[in-house]
């Protein structure tokens, strides 16, 4: 079983990266409940990067905090590529952060009563280096144990983070 002390490692690492290369982050989390934040705030000196989070988890939260367009979530539903893409743009816009991640998915046990399965999360990242193209991952856990893919899809946003991180030089 998944636990919060198995994401401090990574959390770690992305805090490093953003302090040695002056980097801030934000986040727009649903499925997660705000666990990416969690994580990234109990690293030590994580003030000087986390910029800020929200917790998105009502199509009316995305739409009035995030400014995604209620036609995407009608559209394509809250679990989509589209809308992970708008919540990780959404962040961004309204942040001073060069990096912004998102999470949306059925975390389960139970499904979201669309033709969606459980364990779908989709992770994007918008950043201030690839203004035109926001990053997505689709992420397929098998496990019908709700917190272990809260915790794989955490493990994932992070590890995404770090790597686009990693690839852009410094400030």
């Amino acid at each position: 079983m998944a636990d919060f002390l198995s994401l401090l490692p990574l959390a770690k690492q992305a805090v490093d990266l953003l302090t040695k290369k002056g980097y801030k982050v934000a986040c727009a989390e649903s499925c997660t409940g705000g666990l990416i934040a969690a994580a990234l705030t109990s690293i030590s000196g994580s003030s000087a990067v986390f910029d800020f989070g929200a917790v998105t988890y009502s199509n009316d939260m995305k739409t009035k905090l995030l400014g995604v367009d209620p036609v995407i979530l009608q559209q394509y539903g809250a679990v989509s590529e589209t809308t992970a893409r708008a919540m990780a743009e959404g962040v961004r816009r309204y942040s001073s952060a060069q990096f912004a991640l998102s999470v949306t998915g059925i975390a389960g046990p139970l499904s979201d009563g669309t033709n969606k399965s459980v364990g779908l999360i989709y992770i994007g990242l918008a950043s201030a280096f690839h203004d035109t193209k926001v990053l997505c991952l689709q992420n397929h856990f098998t496990e019908n144990v709700r917190e272990n893919n809260r915790y794989s899809a955490v493990k994932a946003a992070l590890q995404l983070l770090i790597d686009q991180i990693s690839e852009t030089g410094e400030r």
